[in-house]
């Protein structure tokens, strides 16, 4: 290139005055991106199918509840709210399996997370956006099917004050389900940026630990062995959360005969659900603290 055709253009780089939003705002956006991720919005049509197909199989049994209850003029709805979500659990593990690695494992497998933690966010700001993004979508997902169920027992001219009361023991129990549940699906797709492992890793604690608890619990049954059932179901995510709501929200137990946690038992329930909880959440922070390092 010879010295005449050569030229120096002057971009204009200058520093930006405009406003800055910090560490909340871009808390907040983690929050919302993640939430909205978590149903595919946003996203490909491809993306909406399952999120959707799967709200709809956990709202539509609860619509047709309804519809025999009115039809029939039924005194109370055929199942109770803090027992709605223990019975359509295989949902709930699907939809865990499906979201989670979606929701943390992309931003592994294409090394994006040290992008985040170059703009004003920490590990901690990431950490607690992605669970609490993930505990919102689940949350959604099953007190979704108890808002079908409550404003059906008002049509139907149910007890208010006894419909009313279930109701909000049905939100205290799938809140702290989905606090729970997110933290153990979330923990296990971070071990891998690989979705289709941490699918299968979800899918399998969720559902194998409640299987083989569920088959002890009714061999103790059997053999007469009634104290020692209300322990076991110490060692299943599932069957925590059942006796954590029989225990204090009045539910029925699931367990073999019945034969739910005492109130005492259900402390060490409640200490071992929050115990996992904050474990899941230091796990976390301690798998983020070596990314992009």
């Amino acid at each position: 290139m010879s010295a005449e055709s050569t030229q120096i253009h002057n971009i204009g780089y200058r520093n930006y005055d405009g406003p800055r939003l910090g560490r909340a705002y871009a808390r907040r956006s983690l929050f919302s991106q993640s939430l909205r991720g978590a149903y595919g919005l946003g996203r490909s049509a491809k993306s909406k199918v399952l999120p959707m197909i799967l709200f709809a199989v956990m709202c539509v049994p609860a619509a047709i509840m309804v519809a025999v209850a009115v039809a029939t003029k039924a005194k109370d709805l055929p199942v109770d709210y803090t027992r709605y979500a223990i019975f359509l659990q295989a949902v709930i593990s699907l939809f865990l399996a499906a979201q989670a690695p979606q929701t943390v494992s992309r931003d592994l497998r294409f090394k994006t997370v040290p992008l985040y933690f170059s703009r004003p966010i920490e590990r901690g700001d990431y950490v607690l956006a992605k669970l609490a993004a993930m505990s919102s979508a689940l949350f959604v997902l099953t007190a979704a099917p108890l808002l079908v169920l409550y404003v059906g027992a008002l049509l139907a001219k149910l007890n208010f004050a006894d419909q009313t009361k279930g109701f909000a023991q049905g939100l205290v129990s799938v809140a702290l389900l989905s606090l729970f549940f997110s933290g153990i699906a979330l923990v296990i797709s971070a071990i891998t940026p690989r979705r289709g492992f941490g699918i299968a890793a979800v899918i399998a604690v969720m559902t194998i630990t409640y299987g083989a608890v569920s088959t002890v619990q009714a061999i103790a049954y059997e053999q007469g062995s009634t104290e020692a059932i209300a322990w076991l179901g110490l060692f299943s995510p599932i069957t925590l959360i059942d006796g954590v709501q029989t225990a204090f929200l009045g539910a029925t137990s699931a367990f073999p005969g019945g034969e739910g946690p005492s109130s005492g038992v259900g402390v060490v329930y409640v200490l071992v659900v929050l115990g996992l909880i904050a474990g899941c959440y230091g796990a976390m922070m301690r798998r983020y603290r070596k990314v992009g390092l």
